[in-house]
C-alpha cells in the first residue's frame, strides 16, 4: 500500500472570520479524532489535499503528519462549497490498520442498460454510494455494476453487488440501487374547433324588457304597426 502523506499544523478554534482568512490562505480547516483520542483542530494545504483525493480517491489512508509523528486517517467527512464544490472543511477519523472500519463507497455504472438503449426506458440512479465494512486495507476505491441486461422493470440491489474480499454491505440486502422503467406519456385531450360538434352554440336570453315590448307590439290586418 502506497504512503500518503499530508502534512499538518494545529490551530486553535476560531470565528467565521478566522477560517475565512485560513481559507483566503489556501488552507482547509479540519478536525482531527479517533478512539481514545482528543480531537485536535487542525489545517491542511488545500492544494495538496485535493491533489490526494484526485489521484486515490475519496477513501484513501492518509498519514497525517504532526510535529510528533504520522497518524493514520481516512476522511470520515467532507463539507463543500455550494457554488465553487472546494473543500472548505474536513474532519479526519484515526484509524487502525488492524481494525475494521465503516465508509461510504461510490458506485459506478458501466454498460447501457438494455431497456433504456433498445426499449426507451429510463435508468434511475436511487443509491450512488454504499456503505461497507472492512480493514483499511481492503477499502475499495469504488464499487463498478454492469447494468447493461437490465430491461424495462429490472434492477439491481445491494444483494446483487459484485462479492469483494474483506468487504462487508452494511446495508439491506433488498436496497434498490438502480432500476428502468418505462417512459408514461399523458394523453392529450382533444380541443373543441369551431364547427365540430364539440363546439356548443352560445345561447343569448332574453331580458325582461324585450319581452315588455314584444308583447305590446300589435300588428294591424293593414300592416301597419301600432304600440
Amino acid at each position: 500500500m502506497k504512503e500518503v502523506i499530508l502534512d499538518v499544523e494545529v490551530r486553535t478554534m476560531g470565528s467565521k472570520g478566522n477560517l475565512a482568512i485560513l481559507r483566503k490562505d489556501g488552507k482547509i480547516p479540519a478536525v482531527f479524532y479517533g478512539k481514545d483520542i482528543k480531537s485536535e483542530s487542525i489545517a491542511v494545504n488545500s492544494k495538496a489535499f485535493v491533489s490526494i483525493i484526485e489521484a486515490n480517491g475519496a477513501n484513501v489512508i492518509i498519514d497525517l503528519n504532526f510535529k510528533d509523528g504520522k497518524k493514520a486517517v481516512i476522511v470520515k467527512s467532507l463539507q463543500k462549497d455550494v457554488l465553487t464544490q472546494n473543500p472548505i472543511h474536513i474532519d479526519f477519523q484515526a484509524i487502525s490498520l488492524e481494525d475494521k472500519v465503516e465508509v461510504l463507497v461510490p458506485i459506478h455504472i458501466d454498460g447501457v442498460a438494455d431497456g433504456v438503449k433498445n426499449f426507451g426506458g429510463v435508468m434511475e440512479f436511487i443509491v450512488r454510494e454504499i456503505k461497507i465494512k472492512a480493514l483499511p486495507k481492503n477499502i475499495p476505491q469504488r464499487i463498478s455494476i454492469d447494468v447493461s441486461a437490465l430491461g424495462i422493470g429490472h434492477g439491481i440491489t445491494v444483494a446483487d453487488l459484485p462479492k469483494l474480499d474483506g468487504v462487508q454491505y452494511v446495508q439491506d440486502s433488498s436496497m434498490l440501487i438502480v432500476h428502468v422503467v418505462s417512459v408514461t406519456v399523458e394523453e392529450e385531450k382533444p380541443v373543441a374547433v369551431e364547427g365540430t360538434e364539440a363546439t356548443q352554440p352560445e345561447v343569448i336570453s332574453k331580458g325582461k324588457k324585450d319581452k315588455e315590448a314584444e308583447e305590446n307590439t300589435v300588428v294591424s290586418s293593414a300592416g301597419g304597426t301600432k304600440k
